[in-house]
């Protein structure tokens, strides 16, 4: 490979990145404006004050939903410094100019339907696949995922806590100014939110623990060094049964790298025994830090 070659790569990876990004604010722009602002829904996020604070002001909740992301993304650099994140500021400027686009566009006086529940689980949906998009790609969502990273830093609080609190208070708020029905789909789109970022953290951390028994555990172990970039542990065993000797090879490796591990090890020595379990708390170089 040239060296200009090796240029252009990481440049098609940012680009491929904020393909990615771009797709997921788009579907999640949908979720907000043309299933949870017709319907007051209101189950948290910068979107949900926008719900309760317009009924307040001569603003529409597009033209709030702006002015309370650029706020927040100030503060995040001022509190949480340069580095929170380049890809959360294109996330938060990107989403609420698409916003009053469509805005613009296309005008929703009313919701798209009747079916109130059909709706509120496109408004959960929705923004949910986008977070699980956004969460691969390294980058979030802005808006009240500021002030959960803003609150972690400063308690003992993990993410999902932080956000569960700071949206409870949105979801408060929809009881007292809406009415009961749209309170308690609030709510259930809470629940459901919550559930949603705690299984997409979880997946997101998720690895798979390896233990192969092998007869020959050199080639197996070049792969794992020099194609997955990942270390292992060895040590010298006898089967109860055989009586013969055999290495154990310890490794951990993410869910993608797994797949190609599991194939090559078939097609080298498909007589291995393999035991794999699944991990999301691995601490250790090139996982996890210690907290």
């Amino acid at each position: 490979m040239d060296t200009k070659e090796q240029a252009s790569q990481p440049a098609l990876q940012t680009l491929k990145e904020y393909a990615v990004i771009t797709a997921a604010v788009l579907i999640m722009d949908i979720g907000i404006y043309v299933f949870k602002f017709p319907n007051n829904f209101s189950f948290g996020g910068v979107s949900g004050m926008a719900v309760v604070i317009c009924r307040f002001l001569p603003f529409t909740a597009s033209q709030i939903n702006l002015f309370i992301n650029l706020l927040l993304l100030l503060v995040g650099f001022a509190v949480l410094g340069r580095n929170f994140g380049v890809k959360t500021a294109y996330v938060t400027v990107l989403s609420s100019v698409l916003l009053n686009i469509f805005e613009k566009l296309f005008p929703m006086a009313h919701p798209l339907t009747d079916e109130i529940m059909l709706e509120l689980c496109f408004a959960i949906i929705l923004p949910a696949l986008a977070a699980a998009l956004l969460f691969f790609e390294n980058a979030s969502g802005g808006g009240t995922d500021i002030i959960a990273m803003i609150i972690k830093k400063y308690s003992t609080m993990n993410i999902s806590t932080a956000l569960l609190v700071t949206d409870l208070i949105v979801v408060i708020l929809a009881f007292l100014i809406f009415d009961t029905l749209t309170g308690l789909c609030s709510v259930l789109g809470l629940i459901a939110k919550t559930l949603l970022i705690d299984k997409t953290i979880e997946r997101m951390k998720l690895n798979k623990f390896f233990t192969i028994i092998s007869n020959n555990p050199q080639p197996i172990c070049d792969f794992i060094t020099k194609d997955l970039n990942h270390s292992a542990t060895l040590y010298d065993a006898v089967g109860a049964y055989s009586d013969q000797q055999r290495t154990v090879i310890l490794t951990v490796v993410d869910v993608k790298q797994a797949v190609y591990l599991q194939r090559f090890i078939h097609d080298t020595e498909p007589t291995a025994f393999i035991a794999i379990t699944k991990s999301s708390e691995i601490i250790g170089k090139g996982f996890m830090s210690y907290i």
